[in-house]
């Protein structure tokens, strides 16, 4: 619902103070951009690789895929990595997410060997509560795939409130970001004969009664961004085709994308329909539909989200200073509240500010059962849930859940019926639990926790601060064997994002514990500037022209490694996907010297034209645009696909990506491959021909990749000299 620029992570637990000593190991020359190589498309050898499933880049996937998967396969250690990597992802002892629903039934998306794409199952709270649930299947995805022939994933569903029995499905042929609405009724489990069917597209649709929806689609030419998302809200008549659908808003074609939604009460009964206008990643505007079909801006700033509704109080967080109509300051990272209705009728009517985060901390999640705001807020990236509601004054009291402390915590499904929510902790250490708490009196009941899917006697988590190129320091766990030594040998996989405010927080991962810890290795999460992790200016400190400076993050991080002979060159490796990628790439191109591998995961590369394919343009807000001269300049300081040289100390990297990714384009990953080897340096390069942008379309690929990239990285930093 929701105003938001932001993706996801990973994990971490117990604070050391630090004496960090970054930028003590010298920095090589940096390599200068060879002659102007891909800096316009005339100077771009490997433009032909964007033709997503063109014959002749498929040809080099399918030549690239054989040897690299011939190398890794071969390893001894790659078959046994894939079987427990098998039975990790497929394990059927993990904890179900349970979903409320409005009748207090719990819902469940659930995968495992027998079901690959998966099953939407759904049981009683009572049978959930017990160690053996009896599901009752509602879809199963896999059935439908194979019956229609189609190469289904499964998306989401939508139900409309309160009966919850007509719901939107989402369907995606192989892993795309498009997809296929259809309507399903979960009474019969069957799907609507004559119901609302809306073609692939990217964009969605909400229910505002039985036979109305909101869409926001590809409505043929003209209909969509620059970024490839809707630029145009319509009103859907059950018995309509799309091309009667009417029209009640458009955006801008330099816009990202429109969508809209409903604001319902805890009784489903829709209190405001909104129209949200993307106008970057970041700055947007909400608009109220009026029951006329007319629409009026609301006064909100410009970077901030609506976060929902509770008893009749819109919840509402900004990541900007911000003057209200009513005169009142509010500061980045507020979270505050107005009476909706009064507010509507008066823009000027007076907030209340519920939360005020302070500099190290940062609100991690929001969430509302029927009366109270649910909180996760982290301090020093360690978290605590709160429970707050408001009173006859406005004013909001607050209740501590009772959580282990020092943990992650996540907010799970709420229900609307009472004030009962799923919650979670875990560390890096010490698996999930889940609980169900009373957010009324704050008490917790344990309802399932995760078996340990490794043997952590003996492991610890240190918590250190790395001094940046600029003075800031910058906090990063450390998960090892306690007895580790100090002498710079220890194989250490150093993870990092570092963007669109996503945070990395300390979690439980089964498969880095299996995989890597239990073999003796490091892992290190770096909590570097353009993440969340201390709220909204942490974010911001890193955008546009100040990029650079997450990178000089990441890279004091693993100097401080070295600098306290936790590793050395030889035996640290480097971590990330997506944004992530880009990171890897930026230290690949600036700081080879420091590290001997790479794993980079669906990337951006090519920093020049990432706002010309696919979703690209809509990262414009994020990174700057490579069509202003200004905004170039900064782009072109540390774009790793031109950065690239020859003459470097590269170690061989190992870059994956998917064809069916239709947000970061695969193209960007094989580029990067194609002109390594052309300067001569050796690279394994695997593209997975299904999965979209989480490269995985069903479990058995998941699997196959982890034992990729830790294969890998056995080669690269357990073995000495590494392997090629």
């Amino acid at each position: 619902m929701i105003r938001t620029a932001a993706l996801a992570a990973l994990f971490a637990s117990t604070a050391l103070s630090s004496a960090a000593m970054a930028q003590t190991v010298p920095a090589p020359a940096p390599a200068e951009s060879s002659g102007g190589f891909a800096t316009s498309d005339a100077t771009d050898p490997y433009l032909w690789l964007e033709e997503v499933e063109g014959e002749r880049a498929m040809e080099w996937v399918r030549a690239h895929n054989e040897r690299s998967l011939g190398v890794l396969r071969s390893d001894p250690r790659y078959e046994g990595l894939h079987q427990q990597a098998l039975e990790i992802v497929q394990a059927r002892d993990r904890i179900p997410s349970p979903g409320f629903n409005h009748d207090g039934t719990i819902d469940n998306f659930w995968q495992d060997a027998t079901h690959v794409r998966g099953v939407w199952r759904t049981t009683t709270l009572d049978s959930y509560r017990t160690a053996e649930p009896q599901w009752e299947t509602v879809l199963d995805f896999d059935a439908l795939a194979a019956s229609e022939g189609q190469n289904w994933v499964y998306k989401g569903a939508s139900c409309l409130p309160p009966e919850e029995t007509r719901c939107l499905v989402s369907l995606s042929n192989g892993g795309k970001d498009a997809v296929t609405v259809r309507e399903f009724d979960r009474s019969t489990k069957t799907w609507v004969a004559d119901g609302f069917i809306l073609p692939e597209s990217k964009g969605g649709a909400s229910w505002i009664d039985r036979d109305t929806l909101l869409i926001s689609r590809d409505f043929g030419e003209g209909t969509l961004t620059d970024s490839g998302y809707p630029r145009v809200v319509k009103i859907l008549k059950r018995g309509q085709t799309i091309d009667q659908a009417r029209t009640v808003f458009e955006g801008q074609q330099t816009d990202v994308s429109v969508s809209g939604y409903t604001l319902r009460d805890a009784e489903g009964a829709v209190q405001a329909t909104l129209i949200n206008r993307g106008i970057d990643f970041y700055n947007g505007e909400t608009h109220l539909l009026k029951a006329d079909g007319t629409t009026v801006q609301l006064q909100l700033p410009a970077k901030s989200n609506i976060n929902g509704l509770v008893q009749g109080q819109l919840v509402v967080t900004t990541d900007q200073d911000w003057t209200a109509p009513s005169g009142q300051e509010f500061r980045t990272g507020d979270v505050i509240a107005w009476t909706l209705q009064d507010w509507l009728a008066d823009p000027a009517a007076r907030a209340q500010l519920i939360i005020r985060p302070g500099e190290r901390e940062a609100v991690e999640g929001l969430s509302m059962t029927r009366n109270k705001l649910i909180v996760a807020l982290y301090e020093n990236v360690r978290g605590n849930i709160y429970a707050y509601t408001p009173n006859a004054s406005g004013e909001w009291a607050r209740t501590r859940l009772d959580l282990p402390a020092n943990s992650t915590v996540g907010i799970g499904s709420a229900s609307d019926a009472d004030d009962r929510v799923f919650v979670s902790a875990s560390n890096y250490l010490t698996p999930s639990t889940l609980y169900l708490a009373d957010a009324g009196s704050g008490a917790t009941d344990d309802l399932k926790s995760l078996p340990a899917k490794f043997d952590a006697s003996g492991m610890t988590v240190d918590q250190f601060e790395a001094r940046s190129a600029d003075g800031t320091m910058i906090p990063y766990f450390v998960v090892h064997k306690a007895d580790m030594p100090l002498d710079g040998s220890n194989p250490t996989l150093l993870y990092g994002y570092g963007g669109y405010q996503n945070s990395l927080l300390p979690g439980y991962s089964a498969t880095v514990g299996k995989l890597w810890l239990e073999r003796g290795g490091v892992y290190v999460v770096a909590n570097t500037r353009g993440g969340g992790e201390f709220g909204p200016r942490w974010h911001q400190a890193a955008l546009q022209q100040n990029r650079q400076r997450a990178h000089e993050d990441f890279q004091a991080v693993a100097l401080d490694l070295i600098a306290r002979d936790i590793t050395s060159q030889p035996h640290l490796g480097i971590m990330g996907g997506s944004q992530g990628g880009l990171f890897m790439g930026a230290m690949l191109t600036q700081r080879p010297d420091l590290i001997n591998g790479a794993v980079i995961q669906v990337p951006l590369f090519d920093m020049l034209r990432f706002h010309k394919l696919l979703a690209g343009a809509s990262w414009i807000a994020e990174y700057g645009n490579p069509d202003i001269p200004e905004q170039r300049a900064w782009i072109e300081q540390y774009s790793p696909y031109q950065r690239l040289a020859a003459g470097q100390p590269y170690p061989e990297v190992f870059i994956h990506t998917s064809t069916k990714d239709d947000r970061v384009h695969p193209g960007h990953a094989r580029k990067a491959a194609a002109r390594l080897e052309e300067l001569g340096y050796p690279v394994l390069f695997y593209e997975n021909t299904d999965g979209g942008h989480a490269a995985g379309a069903n479990l058995q690929e998941t699997a196959r990749r982890l034992a990729l990239e830790y294969t890998y990285l056995s080669r690269r930093l357990m073995d000495s000299p590494a392997q090629e």
